[in-house]
C-alpha cells in the first residue's frame, strides 16, 4: 500500500480516466486493486495526485512506444530492464522482463540480464546498450569513452539519446518509489 493519498476513480483529473480505464476497466483501483500484469496499481492512485505529474509521467511512457522511436524495441527493452534490476526494483525488473518476450526477446537472454557481462548469448549491439544502461544507472552518468565508443559503434547520436532518456526517465522514476512505498520484503520464485 502506497504511503500517500490515493485518488479514487470519482476524484480523477480527465487525463488519468482513459489510463484508469485501459488499466483498471471499470473499478476504483482504491477498493479493488490489481492490474492486468498482477501488480496492484498503487503507483497509479497516487502520482494521479498531481495531475501535471502524472500526465508528464504517462507521457515519457508514451514517448518511448511510440512508433517515432529510431531505436530498436529489442534494444529499448534491455535497457529497461536492466536498470530495473540495476535500481533494485523488482517491479520495473519484473515488468520489462515481460515487455522483453513481447519484443520477441528468447527466454536465454531475459535470464541472463542479470549478468549481462559473462554471458555469450548478447551480440556486440546489445553489450554496448547493457553496458552504457550500467553505467547510466550505476555509475550515475559516468559513461566511460570506450562504452560511449562501442555504443556509437551499433547506434546512431539520435538513437542514443532515446536510449539515455529512457534509461534515465525510468530509474529517476524508481528513485522516487522507495519513498511513496513502505518496505515489502518478498520472496521470488524466479528471475521474472
Amino acid at each position: 500500500m502506497a504511503r500517500l493519498r490515493q485518488v479514487r476513480r470519482d476524484d480523477l483529473h480527465p487525463g488519468a480516466e482513459p489510463i484508469f480505464q485501459l488499466l483498471f476497466g471499470d473499478r476504483d483501483p482504491v477498493d479493488e486493486p490489481g492490474t492486468p500484469t498482477g501488480t496492484p496499481g498503487d503507483w497509479w492512485t497516487t502520482f494521479a495526485l498531481v495531475p501535471d505529474v502524472f500526465d508528464h509521467a504517462v507521457a515519457g511512457f508514451a514517448l518511448y512506444r511510440s512508433s517515432r522511436r529510431l531505436l530498436d524495441p529489442k534494444l529499448r527493452e534491455l535497457g529497461q530492464t536492466r536498470v530495473g534490476w540495476c535500481v533494485g526494483s523488482r517491479f520495473v525488473y519484473s515488468q520489462h522482463c515481460k515487455s522483453c518476450r513481447t519484443v520477441g526477446i528468447p527466454d536465454e537472454k531475459i535470464a541472463a540480464i542479470e549478468s549481462w557481462e559473462t554471458a555469450d548469448c548478447f551480440d556486440d549491439a546489445e553489450r554496448a546498450v547493457l553496458a552504457f544502461t550500467d553505467a547510466l544507472s550505476i555509475q550515475h552518468g559516468r559513461v566511460p569513452d570506450g562504452v560511449f565508443d562501442a555504443l556509437r559503434d551499433h547506434l546512431s547520436d539520435e538513437e542514443i539519446l532515446e536510449l539515455a532518456y529512457i534509461v534515465g526517465t525510468l530509474r529517476n522514476a524508481r528513485g522516487a518509489q522507495p519513498s511513496l512505498t513502505p518496505r515489502v520484503r518478498r520472496r521470488t520464485t524466479g528471475p521474472c
